[in-house]
């Protein structure tokens, strides 16, 4: 087992790593076979303000760094992740049960996003804008919020906390990171290590592990923190905004999603099948993008269903350390009984399972679903678990009022044959993301990124990034003298 559970089962404040003051500890777990991985005692509200406190005396040195400087930062974290990458999937299989296929797809998405951290640096650029009084100059000056509080998810922690961190970081701001308290070494510690050992100056990246049970909203309401970085479910997302609001706080949040894949009856049908059960079943369907739904086309319903069917029943299931092994665990027992919940609620309104995977512990098998009756709340929530429901639909009308009938506008995918057709079909869907002739899970370091609805606020990625950790300056300056009514 990788020593980062036992060297990095710490706090991470003012470049130093120390025990929490509190009274308790989280216990980290393997979600597949329950080996405990670590014991960290938990920060309390002192630590976070210790945290904040430390970022902010550590930024505004960092900030005035030359950006050339600052960007070698980056330039040795992305060499430091491709060196440990194997000692990394170790961690990313053992603390979330990911697969060594998940473990690769977040690999590498968390490279390509250092790398774009790599440019951010130098990326922020000023502009001198007219002014009608003759004699003064306009200079328009982008500069760092200051400190940035990131929440990461245990999902795709390292890659989500990497999304936030790296680039707030890059832009000149300090910044605390918060892990979900299932993956803090994965979402957390190895992010601290990563960057402590890349040279990044002390103070400037403080890790908190820690729970609302122990420091409430501490987190959020501190004075320090600028922009509150969110990444997590929309009941906890509604929350945040709105104390991020009373507190003058930006919040960028990234929430979740009842996303759908949409076969057309011009759809290349065994092409639909396979984006479709990547769609659903990658990281046991532990994904904010995840196709929670699968609309077919009735004419091509039989042919879609028999082939989809087959594919499922393909798909491995067991532990995650074996690389042929598709679905692993979910992450804990509570999230264990939700997904087969879900089904046993399917089925008594009336639902058929074509497949139904069994649940032994925090191994949930895959299930496919047909026949739910289409007032079922099932169809327009979120089902964070290895669970597919198919809805035939007669025609693109029907299928675009069916997609659009949730509260989430996260992502989508739809598959055709005429790609305009396609594209014309992706614009009237509601949401912040969708796919012609693909899956429904993507994420690109320069696209941005983000839902509408109850799917998020805010964008991240590229320029998005930039908006998100960063804001504007006016400085004016008269050349000569100004003329005052009085």
């Amino acid at each position: 087992m990788s020593s980062y559970f036992t060297d990095l089962a710490q706090q991470y404040i003012g470049g130093e790593w120390r025990p929490g003051s509190g009274s308790w500890d989280i216990i980290d777990f393997n979600p597949y076979d329950g080996e405990k991985l670590a014991s960290i005692t938990i920060a309390t509200a002192d630590e976070v303000d210790a945290a904040y406190c430390a970022a902010r005396d550590a930024q505004r040195a960092w900030a005035e760094t030359n950006a050339y400087t600052r960007r070698a930062v980056f330039e040795r974290a992305l060499r430091l992740v491709e060196e440990r990458e194997r000692e990394i999937t170790e961690v990313i299989i053992a603390e979330l049960g990911g697969t060594h296929t998940k473990a690769a797809f977040e690999l590498h998405l968390a490279k390509e996003f250092l790398r774009e951290s790599v440019h951010l640096a130098l990326r922020p650029e000023g502009r001198i804008i007219p002014s009608p009084i003759d004699g003064k100059e306009n200079r328009l000056y982008r500069v760092p919020v200051g400190v940035v509080g990131v929440i990461s998810p245990f999902n795709f922690p390292f890659l989500l906390s990497l999304k936030s961190v790296a680039p707030a970081l890059a832009l000149g701001n300090g910044v605390v990171l918060k892990p979900h308290q299932n993956t803090p070494i994965t979402g957390g510690a190895l992010v601290a290590k990563i960057f402590e050992d890349a040279g990044l100056p002390a103070g400037l990246l403080n890790v908190l592990i820690t729970d609302i049970a122990e420091i409430g909203d501490a987190f959020i309401e501190h004075p320090i923190p600028k922009v509150i970085s969110f990444t997590g479910s929309d009941q906890v997302g509604r929350h945040v905004a709105t104390v991020c609001a009373a507190h003058f706080k930006r919040s960028i949040l990234e929430l979740g999603g009842s996303s759908a894949l949409v076969v057309l009856d011009d759809a290349d049908i065994d092409y639909a099948v396979d984006a479709a059960v990547f769609s659903r079943y990658v990281h046991q369907g532990q994904v904010c993008m995840a196709a929670n739904r699968v609309l077919v086309d009735r004419s091509v319903e039989a042919e879609f269903t028999e082939k989809f069917v087959a594919k499922v029943k393909t798909l491995k299931v067991g532990d995650p350390r074996d690389p042929q092994t598709v679905i692993g665990p979910v992450i804990n027992s509570s999230q264990a009984e939700a997904v087969t919940g879900a089904v046993e609620q399917a089925i008594a309104e009336g639902a058929t399972a074509l497949v139904r995977g069994t649940a032994t512990e925090n191994l949930v098998g895959p299930s496919v679903l047909t026949g739910l009756p289409t007032d079922s709340a099932l169809l327009r929530q979120e089902v964070f678990g290895p669970v597919a429901f198919l809805v035939p639909f007669d025609g693109e009308e029907e299928a675009v009022r069916i997609v659009n009938d949730t509260p989430y506008g996260l992502s989508g995918a739809v598959h055709t044959a005429d790609v305009e057709r396609g594209v014309r079909f992706a614009k009237r869907i509601d949401t912040g993301m969708f796919h012609v002739n693909d899956g429904t899970v993507h994420d690109e370091p320069i696209v941005p990124f983000g839902g509408e609805k109850s799917s998020g606020l805010g964008r991240l990625n590229g320029e998005s990034t930039v908006e998100a950790f960063t804001t504007q300056k006016w400085i004016s300056v008269q050349h000569g003298r100004s003329a005052f009514p009085f």
